[in-house]
Order: C-alpha cells, then structure tokens, then sequence
C-alpha cells in the first residue's frame, strides 16, 4: 500500500515537474508582444528583480519568474549593464537578457533602426552613431542592383523589383550592431541579410499566393506600416487597400501624402492632396512607384495575410487608435466626430 502511494506521488510530481518545464521552455523563448522596436533602461546597480519587474510593467515581458529562473539558469544575474538598451520587436526572455548582459565591443556601436523610416532617415541614424556618413549609405542605398553591393549573394526577395528601383523596403528596421567607421556595402548588406532571415520565403509565397508581386506586397506594407499601429489594425487595413485596388478605388492614403511633403499629420490639407506626384494616392489610383519607408515585419506579415472585411475606409485618431467604417458617410461622421 505504501509503495502505492508513494508511486503516486512520484508520477504526480514527474507530471507537475514536466508541467512546469513546459511552461517555463514556452515563457522564456515565446515572442514578446510589443509589436515596435523600443528602448530599455538599466541603471547602474539594478539586479535581475527589479529589471524584471521593469521589464513586466512596461510589457516587453510576461513573466518576471521566467526571467529570473533564467538568469539564475544562465549564471547572469549580477552581469546586467547600465545604459539604454534597444529591444528588437517581439523579442523573447532569452533574447532580452542576451542583450541586457552584452554591451558593444569598444570599437562596435549598438544602432537601434526603427520601423517605417526611409533610406534617408536610416543613413542620419547611422552617421549620428558615428557609422558611416549619411549621404554614402544613401547613395549605396539608391543602387538598383544588389550585386553592386554584395556580388556573391542573390536574394530572392528582389526577383520582381523593377531594374530602376532602389533598395528601399528592404533595408529591414532592427537593432544592429556596426563597426565605427564601417564599409558602407558591409553595412548595407547587413541589412539586407537581415531582411532575409526575418521575412521568410514561406511569407513571401503567401504574398504571392494573393495575386500580388513580392514588390507591390512590400508598397503596400510601407504605406499600412505608417497608417495603423497593431498587429489586428495592419491585418484590417491592408485588407481594406488590396480590395480598394482590386475595384479600381484609390487607395487614398494620408501616409503617402505626408512622405511627399514630409509632414507628420493625420489628415493632409487640400493643398497636400493636391500635389502632383505619382507618391500621391489620392491623385492617381494604384499604389505608388516605390515603398514609402522600409516596412516592419509586422506589417509585411499583415500584406501577406490580410483580414477580409465589410470595411472600405478607415482613420487614426489622435490617440493612435483605429476607426473602421463601411460606407463614405460613416466615414465622414467620423471624420467629424475624432478629427475635427
């Protein structure tokens, strides 16, 4: 009897043992849900508490035990460094301590490349970091042939990129590491080589599996990209442009008008949506001749898996939130109601 009960306390603790592992392996490698790049602050003196409860109250993760079970795991729990910290999109436990315990080499600079900025705003980026000079990566960037840049590699994501077009859309938005003074195609080709590996060829297919080219797909990323801000809103609003340009209706975008003239508002003057620009969609019907930014990974995953709905229209309000409509008069009502 008694070695009954015993072995049933040994399954039952094997059972919860193997539970808790489960959990723990799911907790420390599961993505995290900030869907942006951000920033994390670690002072001088702070543990692996108080960085969790840090982490955990900001939301970059969901459990403050999983993160201190790991660091005790991985003999790191005195190792963290003081400075600002760039957190790559969705990054998970593991990744966050890896890049909270390792600090740049002297001769390397952490850059952090946020989602949606333009060849020319990553080439500022990178020149205030002492990588490289604006104008030479904007320049090498402006190349319409990626073998000028690395003659060894052919990336099949480029396949359908018009010959005239530039690399912009590809220059895939993350936290880098550079060397100080850096070859400029070194550079450039790592952000290539990062685009790579972060969009995968089975999220390229699916673009095409829409009817659309791996080229228009990331157009229409950088416009949904800069109009909407989550993951649910991307998936709605890409959906809403894909049928706008299946039913010949322009897609209307404010973003494209802001890229031309290099305003930041929610809703554009007439005089901005007047401009004649082939950037400008409410002008000429389509989608743009190029990207508007170079897109995050969640917005290219929105592209490629858009949400079918009722909806043809849509607004940002002040706040950053997402107004959907179905007919032009609810729209304009809600025009009225959060923008005016």
């Amino acid at each position: 009897m008694l070695k009954k009960v015993l072995l049933s306390i040994a399954i039952t603790a094997l059972f919860l043992l193997a539970l808790s592992i489960i959990w723990f392996l799911k907790s420390v490698n599961a993505s995290g849900n900030f869907s942006e790049n951000q920033e994390f602050q670690v002072t001088a003196g702070q543990g692996a508490r108080q960085i969790a409860s840090a982490l955990a109250e900001k939301g970059f993760i969901g459990s403050e035990l999983a993160f201190k079970i790991e660091t005790t795991l991985q003999g790191v729990r005195s190792d963290f460094k003081a400075g600002t910290f760039a957190l790559p999109a969705r990054s998970s436990i593991r990744q966050i301590i890896e890049i909270l315990t390792n600090l740049p080499k002297p001769d390397e600079v952490q850059v952090l490349i946020r989602e949606g900025l333009t060849a020319k705003e990553i080439g500022s980026v990178l020149e205030q970091a002492g990588v490289m000079p604006a104008n030479d990566f904007i320049n090498l960037a402006s190349s319409n042939d990626s073998r000028a840049i690395a003659p060894e590699r052919t990336y099949e994501f480029l396949v359908d990129k018009p010959t005239t077009a530039s690399l912009e859309g590809f220059l895939f938005p993350d936290t880098y590491r550079f060397f100080k003074k850096a070859e400029p195609a070194h550079v450039l080709k790592k952000f290539l080589d990062n685009f790579e590996q972060k969009v995968s060829s089975e999220l390229l297919a699916a673009i095409q599996a829409g009817g659309h080219t791996i080229y228009d797909g990331i157009i229409l990323a950088s416009i949904v990209d800069k109009e909407v801000r989550t993951d649910t809103d991307r998936k709605l609003a890409a959906g809403i442009f894909w049928k706008r340009l299946k039913i010949g209706m322009a897609l209307q975008s404010d973003a494209t008008v802001n890229y031309i003239t290099g305003k930041n508002v929610l809703q554009p003057t007439n005089a901005d949506i007047s401009v004649d620009s082939l950037y400008n969609t409410y002008k000429y019907p389509g989608l743009p001749p190029g990207p508007i930014g170079n897109p995050s990974l969640s917005a290219i995953r929105a592209v490629a898996y858009p949400q079918d709905s009722e909806y043809l229209y849509f607004l940002t309000k002040p706040d950053g939130t997402t107004v959907f409509s179905k007919t032009f008069e609810e729209h304009l009502a809600n025009k009225r109601k959060y923008l005016q």
